[in-house]
């Protein structure tokens, strides 16, 4: 059966050309290319505010979510010319790449074309890509662990926040996990970012209990336990964006949400299906993230007196 013809997107002053448009991608409802392509355009606002100048890896599915997975570090060949770069440096490799940096809606309409399903982007922005200016807590329950066990979790990282003076922004994983992102000031390094997200995590560790277990190898925390990943900090570390969908056959979309929501919130309600008429009545629900920044002073504080009473730092190898 021959493919239908290729459809073409206005975004903004821009048009995007979207080839093979009916090629199914998530099985399990049948939505297609075309249909993420117009799922991206729905919420576009928040997804170029997740991504703005920030380096961004690709997670292509050239045919599909059921096919082969590309992890895409390098900007496809034939983007149009008004397709913004940034260089970045693997000093372990002695290599570079120039991986893509939104600035338009139209540019996550073009990644779709190129098969990309996923968006992961750096928690740096182009400026100075060795100065994050996003912390990230990963929630990431072991294969026993619930749902309900990482909501557990996540009230007490609410409350940890509460009592620094910092504004965290939750939104689901896409799987059983939450995030919570915090805008912070550009003045540290990976390394300290890092460090300072270390020592929350072992202040949430305190209040949670058996809940949370910090064991550094995965194979040897509690498998019931929830891991408060301080390694999404590392410098290369990348997950799922607000609205990036995952590459699952349900089109589940990693999704903001509100503290109030999360007791109820299931990751499995957010999908494309869904999330167009989500935003369409509440906009982007991390449209005030830019404006409540945060300064590490504190933590890191709390990092050198945790260290003064013989907590080890992590090991460099951040294979967890």
């Amino acid at each position: 059966m021959p493919s239908a013809p290729a459809a073409e997107l206005e975004v903004g002053d821009r048009t995007v050309r979207i080839s093979n448009p009916d090629r199914v991608y998530f099985p399990a409802r049948g939505e297609t290319k075309l249909d993420l392509a117009r799922y991206y355009l729905a919420v576009s606002d928040g997804v170029v505010r997740a991504l703005y100048e920030r380096p961004c890896m690709l997670h292509r599915f050239p045919t599909g979510v059921t096919g082969e997975k590309v992890h895409q570090k390098r900007l496809p060949r034939g983007a149009p010319d008004w397709v913004q770069t940034v260089r970045v440096e693997f000093p372990r490799y002695g290599r570079h790449a120039y991986e893509l940096c939104v600035t338009h809606p139209a540019d996550l309409i073009w990644a779709v074309q190129m098969s990309t399903v996923e968006f992961h982007p750096w928690n740096s922005r182009r400026a100075d890509v060795e100065k994050p200016d996003e912390w990230r807590i990963d929630l990431d329950p072991m294969p026993q662990a619930t749902y309900a066990h990482v909501q557990q979790v996540a009230q007490v990282a609410r409350e940890v926040l509460a009592d620094l003076g910092a504004v965290g922004w939750p939104k689901t994983s896409g799987g059983k996990g939450l995030h919570v992102y915090v805008r912070i000031e550009p003045r540290w390094g990976f390394a300290d970012v890092r460090r300072a997200a270390h020592a929350f995590a072992r202040e949430v560790e305190r209040r949670a209990g058996e809940l949370v277990d910090l064991t550094w190898w995965r194979k040897d925390r509690d498998p019931a336990s929830v891991f408060v990943d301080y390694n999404q900090n590392t410098r290369d570390h990348t997950i799922r964006c607000a609205y990036s969908v995952r590459g699952v056959p349900e089109a589940v979309v990693s999704a903001p949400i509100t503290w109030e929501e999360l007791p109820d919130a299931e990751p499995g309600d957010f999908t494309i299906a869904t999330m167009p008429a989500r935003f369409a009545t509440l906009g982007d629900l991390h449209a005030g993230i830019d404006d409540a920044v945060y300064s590490l002073d504190e933590l890191l504080e709390w990092a050198e007196r945790d260290e003064r009473e013989g907590a080890a730092p992590p090991p460099e190898d951040e294979d967890t």
